[in-house]
């Protein structure tokens, strides 16, 4: 690599790393004040950019008036922090005394709405900016030719982080933030309104959001999924630099940026015989560097240790799963009878989408697991992503259904194994953030091992034997397995082990006073849990013909996640309800209109702001009631 092309790398690395801290700075501020994970972050800065183009076509943006960009930026900044505002309002406020995963939910919820209500204004074209006035050339450095656009960028970064610290360190609204970021219990008894300052920062993290979203437009054209595709991004440089940390931000954004560039202009390395590909790491780089940092310093660059999180991880009650009775066995046994009929009363395309709510009911049983013993995951899919490709692997190379099969879950607990003996100390969200580094480096792998993972195109071919071949004994071997797994998970939440890691959940201290070894319980719920994931994906391949890295996907722990609560999350049916009003919603709504996303936004906002306990919590809650009520 020559010193010149070292250059033009470092530079186009700090120019995207000014981009990437606009929007983590938010990020930020929020989680630093409001304590909320938020989802919807990205949302705000994927509307940025499409108001920021239709701004700049109405005031002459795109007939090199510069003026005409930069008011359209503003407008951009201004339009999210607006919403923002009125996202915390209307949901948020709700949610700040809930647990983290319901504060995750309703802003998955917010970014399904967002999304469709993007997709109505704006359809689904990609949207190209404008170029900006007077930075519209390039620089030559060394015979090379740098954007003047992006030494603009370069120069944006520093100038928000002075403005953000002279605002949180010289003004009585910094001091404020400050205040509440440090304590916010101690901040309300000296008077201050919480609930407007909650409001304020939301608007001016929404703020940077947007504006981020608006100047990153003459680089990128504002399209549909920047939403997701940046928010991994924010939450890596928001953990990597240490939660509410504005330097810390900063500092990480740079180290990510120069990174990824870096790997960019080293090309192929070899090492030890071994030919590397660098570029192919930009996709995973920035996961890796959060992950080594956190094994070494838990709370990040600039953060300082979590303590207990003053709201419970269940709503209301603790067990790991609502203990079975009498009644829950007659209501299991009548599923499974109606369940097995089924291929005699309804066609094929009602089997298929039966198999699909058994394996996720599977899957997000697994993932009640160790969520129930306080292990927040953003990264479950990894699991059930290695049972599947364990699976389609070994059926590919002359295995039989049942060895190939049962190959999954012993790669996924194996995995789960060495990821939970390296992580376990961690906790909150350093550990969920920790769990979604693993999974986007196993995603990465699958996606560009051609040779052994076939790439972006998967491992195809994958089908039951002959004596499964027909849909309704395929469908009758998952529901045998799945009802077994679930029982199964049951009976594991109330032994000597799941109390032991009810115990650890509760209060780490007592159980470990106690003789608990809490780590060792965390990484046997790890590896039970990831079992179970891996189960299911063997499963699905079978059922799918093969798998993709989309099994290994974000959006796949997503929807286990949303699947978990919109059931219950210690509800005994949970999973199954969850999975099962999911996969309708998504196969029905998404027959009927393009805007599907938005209804199922709109039942998860209901589902966490009026049922928190979700579909069987509720029914839980009013059954006894029915019975009481009876004259």
């Amino acid at each position: 690599m020559s010193l010149a092309s070292f250059a033009v790398q470092l530079l186009n690395g700090l120019a995207s790393a000014s981009s990437l801290f606009l929007i983590a700075a938010g990020l930020t501020l929020i989680f630093g004040v409001t304590r909320v994970v938020n989802f919807a972050h990205g949302s705000l800065y994927m509307l940025g950019a499409f108001i920021a183009f239709s701004a700049g076509t109405a005031l002459g943006a795109y007939d090199d008036a510069a003026l005409g960009f930069w008011a359209a930026a503003l407008i951009a900044g201004a339009c999210a922090a607006l919403l923002g505002a009125a996202m915390e309002i209307g949901v948020l406020k709700r949610l700040y005394d809930a647990p983290e995963l319901l504060q995750l939910t309703a802003t998955f919820g917010i970014v399904l709405i967002v999304r469709d209500a993007a997709l109505a204004l704006w359809g689904p074209e990609d949207r190209l900016g404008p170029r900006v006035a007077g930075f519209d050339g390039a620089l030559e450095i060394w015979g090379r030719a740098i954007p003047t656009y992006d030494l603009l960028l370069l120069a944006i970064g520093p100038v928000v982080l002075v403005a953000l610290t002279l605002l949180l360190r010289r003004t009585r609204f910094g001091l404020i933030v400050r205040a509440a970021s440090e304590n916010r219990v101690i901040a309300g008894a000296l008077g201050i309104d919480q609930s407007r300052l909650f409001t304020a920062v939301f608007a001016l993290g929404a703020f940077l959001a947007g504006l981020a979203g608006a100047l990153t437009l003459p680089r990128e054209p504002a399209n549909l999924g920047m939403d997701l595709g940046v928010i991994a991004d924010a939450f890596v440089v928001t953990v990597l630099g240490g939660l509410g940390s504005i330097p810390g931000a900063f500092v990480a954004a740079v180290i990510i940026g120069v990174t990824k560039a870096l790997c960019i202009a080293a090309g192929n390395v070899t090492i030890a015989g071994i030919t590397i590909a660098m570029p192919k790491l930009t996709l995973v780089i920035e996961f890796i560097v959060m992950a080594l940092v956190l094994l070494m310093r838990p709370a990040g660059l600039f953060g300082t240790p979590a303590t207990a999180s003053a709201t419970p991880s269940l709503p209301v009650e603790r067990a790991l799963v609502a203990r079975p009775s009498r009644r829950h066995a007659l209501v299991a046994g009548l599923v499974v009878v109606v369940a097995f009929a089924l291929p005699f009363v309804r066609d094929e395309y009602a089997l298929v989408l039966t198999i699909d709510i058994l394996i996720a009911a599977l899957f997000t049983a697994s993932l009640r697991l160790i969520t129930g013993g306080g292990i927040t995951s953003f990264g479950h899919a990894a699991y059930f992503g290695i049972g599947a490709y364990a699976s389609a692997l070994a059926a590919t190379h002359g295995y039989p259904f049942l060895a190939a099969l049962a190959l999954a879950p012993v790669a996924a607990s194996a995995a789960a194994l060495a990821f939970g003996a390296l992580c376990v100390r961690l906790s909150g969200i350093y550990l969920a953030m920790l769990t979604l580094a693993f999974a986007q480096i196993v995603w990465s792998i699958a996606l560009q091992w051609d040779t052994v993972t076939g790439g972006s195109n998967g491992i195809t071919g994958v089908w039951p034997p002959d004596w499964l071949a027909a849909r309704a004994h395929f469908y009758w071997a998952v529901l045998a397995t799945t009802a077994t797994s679930l029982v199964a998970l049951v009976v594991v939440a109330y032994t000597p082990f799941g109390y032991a890691l009810r115990a650890s959940r509760d209060s780490s201290l007592r159980a470990a006073a106690s003789g608990i070894d809490v780590n060792a319980r965390r990484i046997k719920a790890l590896v039970i849990a990831g079992a179970f994931a891996g189960l299911a994906g063997g499963l699905f391949a079978y059922s799918k013909g093969g798998t993709s890295p989309d099994t290994l996907a974000i959006p796949r722990s997503v929807d286990a996640l949303v699947m978990m609560l919109l059931g219950g999350q210690n509800a005994l049916f949970g999973p199954l309800l969850g999975a099962a009003a999911f996969t309708w919603l998504q196969d029905t709504l998404g027959r009927a209109t393009d805007y599907w996303r938005t209804a199922v936004g709109v039942v998860i906002l209901l589902i966490v702001t009026v049922f928190p306990f979700g579909i069987g919590g509720a029914f839980s809650a009013w059954w006894p009631r029915r019975l009481l009520a009876r004259p």
